[in-house]
């Protein structure tokens, strides 16, 4: 808005007033220019001021209105100052209604507004039920509190405003000098939190099994790869209690035919030939051999199939303590029947530990490592004349300590990183899932224990396993 200047003097009128010099007016003039800046510019800010706040109160509303909690402000009477919408829907009142009311006007019963009286400190004597900040000297409060109240919904069939129970965390708001103004209510449906828990829980249950069957799954890859091994191991001791059982069929007839001569009442002097002739006297020096020799062959088959079956088994969620040295020696052994005949494994075993877990996870880990090992030292270029691996355990200060070292080309420094990554592998196509190892990581986890690896000093790779031991 541009200033009207002063119109221009009569021609009778004096310029100057008497006293008074036209440099004193072109003064007040200026003075008066600069004010009128001054206003100017201060109703500019005014106004940006203005914007300002009202996308301040845009801002603040549009978070209300989103909020799916409850929100309730009231003053330090216990009067309603604000609400949001997900309020107002709940108990099917606007909010223009609620407004300045009593805060137990919105509770469905006695013992809600007794709850409300505690924390707000209204009339019952019981102060205010924050904790106070003595800090400031004036009893400001900041802690908040936890409480479960009834509100008041719509009316149900019979008229009768229906209950809300909503789980609330209240807090003291607190004025410009320090002391409490008024108390923040923000709380969500009980039936809502208890929804989502049951759904969370759900969830929790449904990726446990998920991850048992993966953890199942992995173990039974490893096992396929021991099947032409373990079938070896198997036709051993099953070829052996075949032919005993082919002689104890022919000795069976022999005997029989001896017997039946008995019985027909032939006359000693008869039997004798015959006896030399069906050699009765070697099959009865026989028979406690090839007895003895098919329940070995039996029970070697039997231990066979039994730690396949332990081993294939889904494992269960108790720990219980396991003899660690006995897991190493039955995961060398798998090992060895499958494809690591031509690997060399050192271990001249170690000192006695006992840690506590599942012994088919542990040694589904460890076949994990030596299987590795021996993939590591066969595969293509391999610096390796005579494929090895060592294996080294020690004890002290509660932790066992394994380590597994191979002398094969040890690990590129791009992939040290991505080791223990699910579904990574360099293997070809059809030689490995990229499991193993990431599935090993979580078992340690879950012991309680750590696995790493690195390159060795001396070339190849090197894990190291480290799990706390247990007493006795």
């Amino acid at each position: 808005m541009a200033r009207t200047p002063p119109p221009n003097p009569l021609p009778d009128t004096p310029t100057s007033l008497e006293g008074v010099d036209e440099s004193t007016w072109l003064d007040v003039i200026h003075k008066m220019d600069e004010v009128y800046s001054q206003l100017v510019h201060d109703e500019i800010a005014l106004e940006e001021k203005n914007a300002e706040l009202e996308q301040s109160q845009q801002f603040i509303f549009s978070v209300l209105s989103s909020m799916s909690d409850v929100l309730l402000v009231v003053d330090g009477q216990g009067r309603v100052e604000e609400t949001n919408a997900a309020l107002c829907e709940l108990v099917g009142r606007p909010e223009a209604a609620l407004r300045g009311q009593p805060l137990s006007s919105l509770l469905a019963d006695e013992a809600s507004r007794e709850r409300v009286q505690a924390v707000l400190g209204l009339g019952t004597g019981m102060g205010s039920g924050f904790d106070s900040d003595t800090s400031t000297g004036i009893g400001a409060t900041r802690a908040g509190a936890s409480l479960e109240l009834n509100l008041a919904g719509p009316p149900g069939p019979d008229g009768q405003p229906l209950a809300v129970p909503v789980d609330t965390n209240a807090t003291p708001r607190i004025g410009a000098q320090g002391r409490r103004v008024g108390t923040v209510f923000v709380g969500r449906p009980t039936a809502e939190l208890k929804r989502a828990y049951h759904e969370l829980r759900a969830a929790h249950e449904s990726l446990k099994k998920a991850q048992q069957q993966l953890l199942h799954s992995e173990k039974m890859a490893s096992l396929g790869r021991l099947v032409a091994g373990v079938a070896h191991e198997l036709n051993n001791p099953i070829s052996f209690v075949l032919g005993n059982v082919h002689a104890l069929s022919r000795y069976s007839q022999r005997l029989g035919q001896y017997l039946a001569e008995v019985h027909a009442g032939r006359p000693l002097d008869e039997l004798a030939p015959l006896r030399r002739q069906l050699r009765i006297d070697h099959v009865l020096g026989d028979l406690p051999s090839l007895i003895e020799g098919t329940l070995e062959g039996a029970q070697r088959t039997a231990d066979i199939v039994g730690g396949l079956k332990r081993f294939s088994a889904m494992d269960p969620e108790a720990r219980v303590p396991v003899a660690f040295n006995e897991v190493i020696e039955r995961a060398m052994l798998w090992v060895r029947k499958g494809n690591g005949a031509g690997v060399a494994m050192h271990w001249a075993g170690g000192p006695p530990a006992t840690v506590l877990g599942s012994a088919g996870q542990l040694q589904q880990v460890l076949m994990n490592l030596l299987q590795n090992a021996c993939d590591a030292v066969t595969g293509a270029g391999s610096p390796a004349t005579e494929p090895a691996l060592w294996v080294d355990t020690a004890v002290g200060q509660g932790w066992l300590t394994l380590k597994v070292r191979d002398n094969g080309t040890g690990i590129p420094p791009e992939h040290l990183s991505r080791l223990f990554d699910p579904f990574f592998t360099t293997k070809p196509v059809g030689k490995g899932t990229g499991l193993g190892l990431s599935i090993s990581y979580g078992i340690v986890e879950q012991h309680g224990g750590r696995l790493g690896a690195a390159n060795a000093v001396g070339g190849g790779a090197e894990f190291v396993l480290e799990l706390p031991v247990v007493d006795g």
